[in-house]
């Protein structure tokens, strides 16, 4: 499987939008990659991790983010789930968890209902290290400013802090593990 065919397959080459997607998913499979050399001890799938970081945001088209050349109908929050959909419908579910699971450090049922989110009502924690990997390493890298230089902690933390101490805790935890 080529996941530049199948972002192809939805994305128009060579547009804003495209270039946008494929550096961002470039750096953070790069990362992810990284963390899989570096420990060798975690056994994680680096072919899997491969494909399904390029994959993770294949939703975002779908969704309203014009500052991203995104001009579809959904609020942004919802590219996970409509990239689990479409890459579902490619036969593609071990990669489609990875696009639902990796906002913030993953979102519980708790964290949907008490923000009202727009999603579906279910638990979208990563779960398999692939996934914590992926989602770890996209936490790094913006897809609305510099696409390749990675944030710092310190700016990552901060960030993160305004969605809750859980997902620091966790993101802190991943740091420990990862790094």
């Amino acid at each position: 499987m080529n996941p530049i065919e199948i972002i192809n397959k939805y994305y128009n080459p060579n547009t804003p939008l495209w270039f946008t997607l494929i550096e961002h998913s470039k750096a953070v499979r790069n990362k992810a990659l990284d963390i899989v050399s570096n420990h060798p001890e975690l056994e994680a799938d680096a072919v899997f991790v491969s494909e399904a970081a390029m994959l993770h945001d294949i939703g975002i088209y779908l969704t309203n983010a014009p500052e991203l050349h995104c001009h579809g109908k959904y609020p942004y929050i919802c590219h996970g789930y409509l990239g689990r959909e479409l890459l579902e419908r490619e036969g593609l579910s071990r990669h489609a968890l990875v696009c639902e699971r990796h906002t913030g450090t993953g979102l519980t049922l708790d964290d949907i209902t008490s923000q009202n989110l727009p999603i579906p009502q279910r638990d979208m924690l990563p779960l398999s290290i692939e996934e914590q990997i992926i989602c770890f390493a996209d936490k790094f890298y913006s897809k609305s400013r510099a696409l390749t230089k990675p944030k710092s902690i310190d700016n990552i933390v901060k960030s993160m802090r305004k969605h809750g101490e859980h997902q620091v805790a966790q993101f802190e935890k991943w740091c420990e593990l990862f790094l």
